[in-house]
């Protein structure tokens, strides 16, 4: 703080007001979302308020988890989840690395592809990719559902602005030193790449875990379902239910709020050296 700053300023008050006003707005469906899955079926099909008629109930998640399969979904998720994680952190790692260091022909065109195949929806490349997988024979595969989604051109991207950041000098030491550009790569530009590397690792663990449309499409098999579309085939089976809809809503995020709990501090330092932070 500088001298003869105020602590709390008007402008300062009102920064905190508005943000404080965005993020109850923000919360609210999460809360209601929670307060109706503690809700019975009736209280939850019904206008009873924050708190059914029949008080507060663990009915809706014991229902879900006594059906077996959401264990299993539960596994699915989480170690396909894991390997989309490990495979596109290092495929797009290398390839930012390539375009960063490595001069070769070709190399802007290439890139220039990266950064347009970002702004193309997933969803325009759903039947060219499902035709793919069943030419393979990878359809009600694990292969099949995880590998369209270990390419990820926005991740390159980020990764690519971090390394230009990283001093070439430090590797032109190493070079001197006779170590390859893989050593160097591994040795000198990962342990720098840390924060970087951990928010990429997250946000494409969350976008693996929360994806519906091509789990639901490419799989059939209720044993390989992963989370998302296997409750979406127990919705499906019972007609909605609302209290047991939010229950499932609840159990699938679950996850992905512990994760954020533990490494918001990772993606907030690895945002703000990537560029976007106003570096």
């Amino acid at each position: 703080m500088r001298p003869g700053e105020k602590r709390f300023g008007v402008g300062r008050i009102v920064a905190f007001v508005v943000l404080a006003v965005m993020a109850v707005g923000w919360l609210l469906p999460f809360l209601w979302a929670i307060a109706t899955a503690f809700k019975t079926e009736t209280d939850a099909a019904s206008d009873t308020g924050w708190i059914g008629g029949d008080g507060l109930t663990t009915e809706a998640f014991r229902a879900m988890l006594e059906n077996g399969n959401v264990w299993i979904w539960a596994f699915n998720s989480l170690w396909t989840s894991l390997v989309i994680t490990l495979l596109t952190v290092t495929i797009s790692a290398l390839a930012a690395y390539a375009f960063s260091r490595l001069r070769f022909p070709g190399r802007r065109w290439l890139f220039a592809l990266v950064v347009a195949a970002i702004i193309i929806p997933p969803q325009v490349l759903i039947i060219p990719l499902f035709y793919e997988m069943l030419t393979f024979n990878l359809v009600d595969t694990p292969w099949g559902l995880m590998l369209p989604q270990i390419v990820a051109p926005a991740m390159v991207f980020i990764l690519k602005q971090f390394f230009d950041g990283v001093p070439v000098e430090l590797e032109d030491a190493a070079r001197v030193d006779g170590a390859s550009r893989l050593r160097v790569f591994v040795s000198i530009v990962l342990p720098l790449s840390r924060p970087v590397m951990a928010a990429v690792a997250i946000f494409v663990f969350i976008n693996a875990w929360n994806n519906f449309l091509w789990p639901f499409l490419v799989i059939n098999d209720t044993r390989l379902m992963t989370l998302p579309t296997g409750l979406q085939t127990v919705i499906d089976a019972h007609g909605i239910q609302y209290a047991q809809t939010m229950a499932q809503a609840v159990l699938a995020a679950l996850p992905l709020i512990v994760v954020f709990l533990f490494f918001q501090r990772q993606i907030v330092k690895g945002v703000a050296t990537t560029g976007f932070g106003g570096r």
